[in-house]
């Protein structure tokens, strides 16, 4: 193609630009015209559209800089042309970016953070927190895994953003620093905890400051979560107490418990600290152990520190691949023992249900086929519920299965649902539970034709009917049931809205997002 028709051709894609700006304004200005139905759907395709702008913005600057087009302007630097140019970046440091980034992405082991800003798949400040977190870690990093560390942070930026990537260094060190970065780590992190003296305001009311290590935090969640639960008033009726007040009130209670004990442990506190380790990091020293259950699940501990910890009585350091107890207990049971709930804290990590980060101290053990229709007590039927969607699962009579993983260290599979209502009677192991529903054809992994995906978000749930079946039994000592309409802030685990899907030494590829998990991934 010749200048004359290159320019041409720019001159009408430019045009397009324009029209399509056009449209958009038009559009928005008549949104009253479009279906209810439609919103969802326009609302995905504007923001695909501004993914792909954001990203030819950055496209454009990067070219404008390679030819010399901003050296030759008559602005005084990069960050300038852009926000001559991009009016909109003006303000709020956003020229400023966009042109750090075209300027830090020049480097050939960057290309790929580049590429993935230009086709929108990460957003300017996610791709820059990627390239920082990159420089922080590469000199500590074994010399042939810096490349998978860094596919490692563009792929958690892509699912979960700054805060994300931002999370993801210490599960990086465990699995790919050098010897003992890791664990210098750690062991800098313990010296910093503290707890300041209060501080008393005009009211009377007193003020600490403390700092924990990750050990501390996963011990004080351990204590406090199953004691800030919303607990509902005598007619059912929500609790009001913040999430705050409800943690500091567990703390009191937590510590005036273990003031009143003496030398016996608090009653009815899960206090238990619960943490998985490979036997082959925890021999050689290396990798890490996660916490598993409370609200910090998903945090690592180094593995000198697993050592230490196992010499306390409330500290279980679950060995992968080891088995302390027979699990499987048939039907001679209804209830799940606690070694298998213990099991359910570290197959599930929390609620199975696909996109809820509830913790496992706040879940039931659910039987998938019901105990009054034949279900027996074994791990593998049974998964880990919370409180709304265990309602919701035998309300819309929902069926789920566990996969039978290969030994990866685990000790069962993820947890599939099916999230179409009635699925529980299209179940595999039997006949429907009434005579006049039909079994229905079925696609490998217990779908009818035409369904959505597993993985999608179901678009039916409510408010759950409180004419629910019986549950099947608490998490073990819960002294107090969580409410399950709460609009109260769900704690996150770990990092960014979830847990890690897997023990650090099962992915030294790439980081699975949490999201998969969640999924069924």
């Amino acid at each position: 193609m010749d200048s004359i028709a290159a320019a041409r051709d720019s001159a009408s894609r430019r045009a397009e630009i324009r029209a399509a700006t056009k449209t958009v304004t038009e559009l928005v200005a008549s949104l009253w015209q479009v279906q209810g139905a439609e919103l969802g759907t326009l609302l995905g395709e504007f923001d695909a559209l501004a993914a792909v702008a954001c990203g030819a913005r950055v496209a454009v600057v990067g070219e404008a800089e390679s030819r010399g087009e901003i050296a030759a302007s008559q602005a005084g630097s990069t960050a300038g042309w852009v926000a001559e140019h991009a009016p909109t970046l003006a303000a709020g440091g956003g020229a400023g970016q966009v042109a750090r980034l075209v300027r830090e992405c020049a480097r050939p082991d960057l290309s790929s953070v580049q590429a993935a800003a230009v086709s929108g798949q990460v957003s300017v400040p996610t791709a820059l927190t990627v390239v920082t977190e990159y420089a922080r870690l590469k000199p500590r990093l074994r010399e042939e895994a810096a490349p998978t560390v860094l596919q490692g942070l563009l792929d958690m930026g892509i699912a979960d953003g700054p805060k994300g990537v931002r999370s993801l260094r210490p599960a990086l060190l465990a699995a790919h620093g050098a010897d003992g970065e890791f664990q210098a780590d750690a062991d800098t992190a313990e010296r910093l905890v503290s707890l300041s003296r209060p501080s008393t305001d005009e009211l009377g009311a007193l003020t600490y400051q403390l700092v924990l290590d990750p050990v501390g935090a996963a011990a004080l969640e351990a204590a406090i979560g199953p004691l800030s639960v919303p607990v509902p008033g005598p007619d059912g009726e929500r609790d009001s107490r913040s999430p705050q007040l409800r943690r500091g009130q567990a703390l009191i209670e937590v510590c005036r418990r273990a003031t009143s004990a003496g030398d016996r442990p608090p009653s009815g506190v899960k206090t238990t600290l619960m943490l998985t380790m490979s036997y082959e990091d925890l021999a050689a020293r290396v990798g890490a152990a996660t916490v598993v259950g409370s609200t910090q699940g998903g945090s690592l501990i180094a593995p000198e520190t697993v050592r230490r910890l196992a010499c306390d009585a409330n500290v279980i350091p679950t060995v992968l691949g080891s088995r302390g107890e027979i699990l499987e207990q048939g039907r001679s049971t209804r209830l799940a023992t606690p070694g298998q709930l213990a099991a359910l804290w570290l197959r599930d990590a929390g609620c199975s249900f696909p996109g809820c980060t509830t913790p496992a101290h706040w879940c039931d053990a659910h039987h998938l086929v019901h105990w009054a229709d034949g279900g027996a007590s074994d791990l593998t039927n049974l998964a880990l519920l919370c409180g709304r969607h265990h309602s919701v699962v035998h309300r819309d009579q929902l069926i789920g299965h566990v996969t039978h993983a290969a030994d990866t260290g685990v000790v069962a599979g993820a947890v599939i649902w099916n999230l179409i209502p009635g699925s529980y009677h299209r179940r595999d192991d039997g006949p429907p539970l009434h005579g006049d529903q039909p079994r229905g054809d079925r696609l490998p992994g217990g779908q009818p034709p035409g369904s959505p995906s597993l993985g999608d978000p179901p678009t039916h749930l409510t408010r759950p009917s409180p004419d629910h079946d019986e549950w099947d039994n608490p998490a073990p000592n819960a002294d107090s049931w969580a409410d399950p309409w709460s609009s109260d802030e769900q704690p996150t685990t770990g990092h960014a809205g979830g847990r890690l899907s897997l023990p650090i030494q099962r992915w030294p590829q790439a980081p699975v997002s949490p999201r998969a998990r969640r999924d069924g991934a």
